[in-house]
């Protein structure tokens, strides 16, 4: 095994908790007593070798944790098992000390270990663009502006230039940290644009904002042509949907001009992206993909400080697994990075809460943005910039005072 890629948990019920050993394939006896256990600090491991996971076993024990594999692992009667990590931080920095003398790669996992309690334990300062370092000692908002005729929420009401640069005025006046321009729906079903189309649509606001706003300007898009014709009038953060999965040219881009960017993890084009969206393991398959995504951005020359992530809500999940994105936010702590939160006003809020029109749904776009911020999102993504100003700083300042 090249990394061993432990993954924080973070469950918030014994229901939660029973879930994750079934995944294990922990035997029944063996969920009952770990379950009341797991209010600890939990770490996934996958695919050990029964020998690297029976050592964490007996060691854990030792320290007074525990370690769940499944059953077969200590007879050696399986090929490889997951394993989830059940201790305290402390208990688990010991883990570490005693792991560095032992075989079977073990010391390599104590080093990703720690590297990943660090990470999780130590909230980024600031997020770098092209232009400035933005400051993560309070949440960053991000005002969303749609060029575009067919947004779910605000389409066509910002295809006038004017309209659209008064709005943009008027988010930075309420407390955007960010403006997000887009000319292109990634609304699910949306049909795609040409690159020709969405530079008409983005450039000439771009490059009139670049010279009245004080914050920063974001481009929503996925397209290194179009990316590049952002950055040239004024932009300075890339916010790409695909995680620089549909074009191979602009992590090169991003490198290149040192803008900051966003890595959200979806699957599937917006075309397609709702015709399924079962996982195995939503949390596990989020986590994956945005590694992936990151490591692609990293080999492309883009510096780890201009990285922000996003777990991608309404993005091939359904609505339960749009919660437990909000629910397990935690989770992504452990990459180190800036997490961009962006429920505002979609579908599952709608669907929760039976709002069939986007306008409607301002408070339970309010709740899964205070839930965000007390799960670790340090920028949110919204339309209503005023009141997600307050509702993000009262989330932050109960979380941190």
């Amino acid at each position: 095994m090249d990394r061993f890629l432990p993954r924080l948990l973070a469950l918030q019920s014994s229901e939660h908790a029973a879930r994750e050993l079934q995944r294990v394939a922990v035997d029944g006896y063996g969920i009952v007593e770990m379950v009341p256990k797991m209010s600890t600090l939990c770490i996934h491991l996958p695919q050990l070798e029964c020998r690297q996971a029976n050592i964490l076993k007996q060691e854990m024990l030792s320290l007074g944790g525990d370690a769940a594999v499944a059953r077969g692992t200590v007879a050696c009667s399986i090929d490889r098992t997951d394993c989830v990590l059940i201790g305290t931080a402390k208990q688990l920095r010991r883990l570490c000390l005693k792991l560095k003398v032992q075989p079977f790669g073990l010391p390599a996992l104590a080093e990703e270990l720690n590297r990943l309690m660090e990470q999780s334990a130590t909230a980024p300062a600031g997020w770098k663009t092209s232009r400035r370092t933005l400051s993560l000692q309070r949440p960053l908002i991000m005002g969303i502006l749609n060029l575009t005729p067919d947004s779910f929420s605000d389409g066509g009401r910002f295809s006038d230039p004017n309209v659209a640069f008064d709005k943009a005025l008027q988010m930075e006046a309420e407390g955007a940290d960010i403006i997000d321009i887009g000319g292109e729906s990634t609304r699910p079903g949306a049909d795609p644009v040409s690159i020709d189309e969405e530079l008409r649509r983005i450039i000439p606001i771009i490059e009139r904002l670049a010279g009245t706003l004080t914050c920063a300007i974001s481009v929503d898009t996925w397209k290194s042509a179009v990316a590049a014709g952002a950055l040239s009038a004024g932009a300075e953060i890339i916010n790409d949907i695909s995680g620089f999965n549909f074009d191979p040219q602009i992590g090169t881009l991003a490198a290149s001009s040192g803008a900051g960017v966003v890595l959200m993890h979806t699957r599937g084009t917006p075309d397609k992206m709702q015709q399924d969206t079962r996982y195995d393991d939503l949390m596990k398959d989020v986590s994956d993909g945005l590694r992936a995504s990151i490591i692609r951005a990293r080999e492309a020359g883009v510096c780890a400080e201009c990285i922000a992530i996003d777990p991608g809500i309404g993005f091939g999940k359904d609505a339960a697994g749009n919660m437990a994105l909000i629910r397990r936010m935690a989770e992504l702590s452990g990459f180190g990075l800036p997490i961009l939160s962006g429920p505002s006003r979609k579908s599952f809020i709608g669907k929760v809460l039976g709002r069939d029109q986007p306008d409607d749904r301002l408070f339970g776009t309010a709740a899964a943005v205070a839930i965000s911020v007390s799960n670790g999102a340090s920028i949110l993504r919204v339309h209503d910039v005023r009141a997600m100003r307050d509702v993000a700083d009262m989330a932050h300042a109960v979380m941190h005072s």
